[in-house]
């Protein structure tokens, strides 16, 4: 698993510097990039999970998929403690961004295509129940972090999300077992197969747009990011290993949760007149990091489940 995770990681690593490279160069605007990552999460994220629960119904997959929601929801309550504990409020005036930045994962972009590699189209099956209980989270708790409070009308937005709307969908095509026509699924499986290059070139732009200088002489986002990538995922990583977890189940929660920061949190602070500049940082920085700490934790991992 520690080889599979290195070797997929240099191989997203190296898109992203092209990414870098393409934004640098102008070749790529910002508001290419805001397009590239629309076509992304509407459609090719979308199209990956349809196809994904396009297999034959299986009662293990089934029963697999529920105890994912719970180890997702579990993962998710560790994180809030923690991040709770540790980032006081009023510790700072980032500080409800920060407790965002350290609860969310980048779980789609960048857990997708990760866990999709080394662990196939089952480990992507089990990652949509984190996928769920991420969206209706982040409108609910994250929403309150960033927002101050909680509006019941937000939550809408999260529940109709693509990402949402496509998992269930899905779902629901896997539990009549409606096959999707031969050519169209061919033709999704081509838009699908976009998903790690796209993920990776998004994720690119934005780290271009930073000022990494200042990124990496700002303490706070050290504490965050050491948060973020090595204190929560160590935390979730020693709750599941006392649970009698399927390996594909534990591997894919742990994986989802020691992904960088969200994407959404530059689009939240924009939308609540936060940090926006801490937030696309944060974001930045967490992403170059997590190339050297998702190993750290799969090496744990490899040790206790």
């Amino acid at each position: 698993m520690f080889l599979l995770i290195v070797s997929q990681l240099f191989k997203m690593l190296v898109i992203l510097l092209v990414g870098i490279f393409c934004s640098r160069i102008g070749l790529v605007s910002t508001e290419g990039s805001r397009c590239i990552s629309n076509l992304l999460l509407n459609i090719v994220n979308p199209c990956l999970i349809l196809t994904v629960y396009q297999t034959d119904y299986n009662s293990d997959l089934v029963a697999g998929l529920l105890v994912s929601f719970a180890a997702a929801i579990l993962s998710h309550i560790v994180a809030i403690l923690i991040s709770t504990l540790l980032i006081r409020k009023g510790s700072s005036a980032d500080f409800g961004l920060e407790r965002y930045a350290s609860v969310y994962s980048n779980c789609g972009f960048i857990g997708i295509p990760l866990i999709g590699s080394v662990l196939g189209d089952t480990g992507v099956f089990y990652l949509t129940a984190y996928m769920t209980v991420f969206n209706l989270l982040t409108w609910t708790h994250g929403l309150s972090q960033m927002k101050g409070n909680f509006n019941l009308r937000n939550l809408r937005d999260g529940v109709l999300s693509p990402m949402v709307v496509a998992t269930l969908t899905a779902m629901v095509l896997f539990f009549v077992q409606f096959r999707i026509p031969g050519p169209l699924l061919d033709a999704m499986n081509y838009i699908a197969d976009m998903n790690t290059p796209l993920a990776m070139m998004v994720a690119g732009f934005s780290v271009a747009h930073s000022d990494l200088r200042r990124v990496c002489t700002n303490l706070k986002i050290y504490r965050v990011a050491v948060l973020k990538l090595l204190v929560i995922p160590l935390a979730v990583l020693l709750v599941l290993s006392f649970l009698p977890l399927d390996p594909t189940v534990a591997y894919t929660t742990l994986i989802a949760t020691a992904c960088p920061t969200a994407t959404t949190i530059t689009m939240m602070s924009i939308l609540f007149n936060k940090n926006s500049a801490y937030a696309s940082e944060i974001f930045s920085f967490t992403t170059v990091l997590s190339i050297l700490t998702i190993p750290v934790v799969i090496s744990a991992a490899e040790l206790l489940l």
